[in-house]
């Protein structure tokens, strides 16, 4: 078969792949849902230099303004006279980066782990669990809090922290799937072939053994979220960011006068978890009715 006609069949493959895949994430309910949100909330992110254009933490109006008094603050202003609109806009940002770039990094780090440790076994396979294992008895959070006492509040520190804190779960299922399928006929014929461990266990072994780690992105990411919020809470965010922790914290101390600096930061907490969680859903469900098709 001529290599053009090879490459136009494979990304063909590919990409109906990926589409059916789709397609079933959209025919659910949590998945379209889910999806929607998160679209929004994207949407929301991408466009905040445009939607609340200028530094969300200058002073721009009278302190305390409630919701909906002014048109020029629709959601109020804090207690230093700061859009409240302007801060959730650019919240939005630091939330969604924080949250995918720290699930990516702990995806990246677990699959690694759990697939050299799943294919090569033996010394190996003991010495990466057992590094595992000593990670896990730290709480993602207080590892997070270390790291960010000795290098300082920023937001590559908070990514690295939680992803050093998440990555154990990833590596766990790799593995476990990894050691399912080592043994398959399709595995000794790529020995057989010439190729080398680490090339069958990353360009053969792993593409099969992903489904189930997908469907635990939605859980790192809603879990980043949360812990980000809980750093900006307590002080330990970005200074130079807007967060919606550091919001719902700056409400606190005017909690009985103006509860709407707090409300509103958490709900869209609340919403941002909940997106996650049900597109998280709906991925486990278009992948559990592709497996029972093919």
């Amino acid at each position: 078969m001529p290599l053009g006609a090879r490459s136009e069949k494979f990304f063909g493959s590919f990409f109906q792949k990926r589409t059916s895949l789709l397609f079933r994430l959209l025919a659910t309910g949590e998945g379209l849902a889910g999806l929607t949100m998160l679209a929004i909330l994207l949407a929301v992110a991408l466009t905040a230099p445009w939607l609340a254009p200028g530094d969300p933490l200058a002073i721009k109006g009278d302190p305390l303004l409630p919701p909906w008094q002014t048109m020029a603050h629709p959601l109020g202003t804090d207690r230093l006279g700061r859009d409240v609109l302007s801060a959730l806009i650019h919240g939005t940002r630091t939330t969604l980066l924080v949250a995918t770039a720290a699930a990516a990094a702990a995806l990246g780090i677990g699959i690694t782990v759990g697939t050299i440790a799943g294919f090569l076994g033996g010394w190996v396979d003991e010495a990466l669990m057992r590094v595992a294992e000593a990670f896990q008895t730290v709480p993602a959070f207080l590892l997070t809090l270390a790291l960010i006492s000795v290098t300082g509040p920023r937001v590559p520190t908070i990514v690295l922290g939680i992803a050093i804190g998440a990555w154990m779960q990833p590596a766990r299922i790799t593995r476990a799937e990894i050691l399912s399928l080592r043994e398959r006929d399709f595995v000794a014929a790529a020995r057989v072939i010439g190729m080398r461990p680490l090339e069958i266990a990353f360009r053969e072994v792993l593409p099969n053994a992903l489904t189930p780690v997908v469907s635990l992105a939605a859980v790192i990411v809603a879990a980043a979220v949360l812990i980000e919020a809980a750093l900006s809470f307590l002080g330990f965010g970005d200074p130079n960011r807007v967060t919606w922790g550091s919001m719902i914290a700056e409400g606190r101390t005017v909690l009985r006068r103006a509860p709407f600096l707090s409300i509103i930061p958490g709900i869209g907490l609340v919403l941002t978890v909940l997106a996650v969680h049900l597109t998280g859903q709906g991925v486990a469900k278009a992948l559990r009715t592709r497996r029972i098709a093919a």
